[in-house]
């Protein structure tokens, strides 16, 4: 059992204080829109609903206009949450893209987006119920926070401070790093030293699994959010994982002691 309070808590932002699926689904749909040249651009009924429940499946920011082309295709959910890489890659084959095209014109939606009225997008981010007064009682105790996220560090300061959070104890590692979760615990274990007890909280398996390989951070904790981008497999094999502790909003609300149980 691990020790019940954390010297360092690194924490992912989407999918795991952050709600970013509203934005998520702007910025693919009007991708979408872009790469199949569409003169409506009402997105129709159910769609949105849709593309959340199918969010998990998206590894890389490529792939979310063409989960909109696989629903819009006709397929069904469960094949799709079952089948995903071998139909993004059927799709993207058949449409004549390469992901390359595709991260261009996310991004280009994306920055176009942000360029033009940054307030609007700031403003399609949700923060999950609790997360942020939980936040601000761990930032005034003696645990040391870490955000790690694909979110550009600007925007998740923006966000955070819309929150009223206190900036000032946080150490934040964004998009602009470059670098890879697992490398940044590994520098933040070096500069605490080997005493210091660390828990991460991720809403990705595929992300958590990774760490698991890298022998040097084994002794990190390793949490799964069960309410952010994740599939119910995804959570059945966290429980099934002696090494991953799958926790729910409500446990992470709390004490630190209710994370373990």
């Amino acid at each position: 059992m691990p020790t019940k309070v954390p010297t360092v808590l690194a924490l992912d932002f989407d999918g795991v204080l952050c709600d970013g699926l509203r934005e998520y689904f702007i910025t693919a749909w009007r991708a979408y829109c872009n790469l199949w040249q569409l003169d409506d651009r009402t997105p129709p009924p159910g769609l949105a609903e849709s593309f959340y429940r199918l969010r998990p499946v998206v590894e890389t920011g490529w792939e979310m206009p063409v989960v909109i082309r696989a629903v819009l295709k006709g397929l069904a959910e469960a094949d799709i949450l079952q089948h995903w890489p071998t139909i993004a890659a059927e799709i993207i084959t058949t449409e004549k893209l390469t992901p390359a095209e595709l991260v261009a014109q996310v991004d280009g939606t994306r920055d176009e987006w942000i360029t033009s009225d940054v307030a609007s997008w700031l403003g399609e981010h949700r923060f999950y119920p609790g997360v942020c007064d939980r936040l601000k009682a761990i930032l005034n105790s003696d645990v040391h926070v870490a955000i790690i996220s694909t979110k550009e560090g600007r925007f998740i300061q923006q966000l955070l401070e819309q929150q009223t959070v206190d900036l000032t104890e946080l150490q934040l590692y964004g998009k602009d790093v470059k670098r890879p979760k697992g490398d940044i615990l590994l520098e933040l274990r070096e500069a605490f030293g080997d005493d210091a007890v660390f828990w991460f909280v991720e809403d990705r398996l595929k992300t958590l699994q990774g760490i698991q390989k890298r022998p040097e951070l084994v002794e990190v904790e390793l949490f799964l959010a069960n309410w952010g981008y994740n599939t119910e497999r995804d959570r059945v094999e966290g429980q099934n994982d002696p090494g991953i502790h799958v926790i729910s909003l409500e446990q992470f609300a709390s004490d630190f002691s209710h994370w373990l149980t």
